[in-house]
């Protein structure tokens, strides 16, 4: 393929899998807000507003996170119930541009709701141009990471239904077990150990340390940045080697 060709096959997906969907059917993004503006209404309610920066915060990289769910059900649908995939293999297609055209569709679809938060973050006047990098910094690899394990199960995936299984598990034990929405500081001491396991936990130091929620001193952001560069990579390269392309 040529690099015009590769161009308009990513923008085709993006269309097909991120626009269209939008425009017939507006209610999507609603659904897509639907659990961050909950854990943030909530928040809200029984903090008495204390904690609305952790909720917003949190619903940021929830919603980068539901990037990759969604992506998850999406492959997996094409792939079993529309056999597109099979479509996509037998033309000049190649993998990567499938695979990068899907995510960036997913990243497209999410921005009307991740929009919501945005404007939250600058109407509070939270935003600077340290703390706009660090965010987006961190929801670009929460997205490149979410979605790097998304194609790598839903390739493994035999019905659509089994991603209804794995979601919530993958946002109970990347969103809700880790301190995403709340300081890690809340959490008893052996659940803050088992937390660093988690990379959201990392991202959530860095996105609380940039409006100034927590003290982030050099070496752990160092650290931070370096374990959620690492998990990304990490994803990306298994993606690579144990993603199924092709049926067996």
């Amino acid at each position: 393929m040529t690099e015009r060709h590769r161009l308009r096959s990513l923008l085709t997906f993006i269309q097909l899998n991120g626009i269209i969907p939008i425009r017939t059917q507006p209610l999507y993004v609603l659904s897509l807000l639907a659990s961050p503006l909950s854990f943030l209404f909530f928040i809200f309610i029984v903090s008495h507003g204390a904690l609305i920066q952790y909720g917003v915060m949190g619903g940021m990289i929830l919603t980068g996170l539901t990037v990759g769910t969604g992506l998850q059900s999406d492959l997996t649908h094409y792939r079993h119930d529309l056999k597109f995939q099979d479509v996509v293999v037998a033309s000049p297609v190649e993998a990567p541009v499938y695979v990068a055209g899907m995510a960036l569709s997913e990243l497209v679809y999410s921005l009307p709701a991740l929009a919501v938060f945005v404007l939250i973050f600058f109407l509070e006047g939270w935003a600077t141009p340290l703390s706009v990098a660090i965010v987006t910094g961190v929801l670009l690899l929460i997205w490149g990471f979410a979605c790097a394990l998304a194609f790598t199960l839903a390739t493994y995936f035999q019905d659509v239904r089994e991603t209804f299984l794995f979601s919530p598990l993958i946002s109970l034990g990347l969103t809700v077990i880790p301190p995403v929405y709340y300081p890690l500081g809340y959490l008893p001491g052996w659940a803050q150990t088992a937390a660093l396991f988690s990379p959201t936990t990392y991202a959530a130091e860095l996105v609380q340390g940039a409006v100034g929620l927590v003290p982030v001193p050099f070496d752990v952001a160092v650290r931070d940045w370096s374990v959620l560069v690492a998990c990304t990579i990490a994803l990306l390269l298994i993606a690579a080697v144990k993603a199924r392309w092709q049926e067996p």
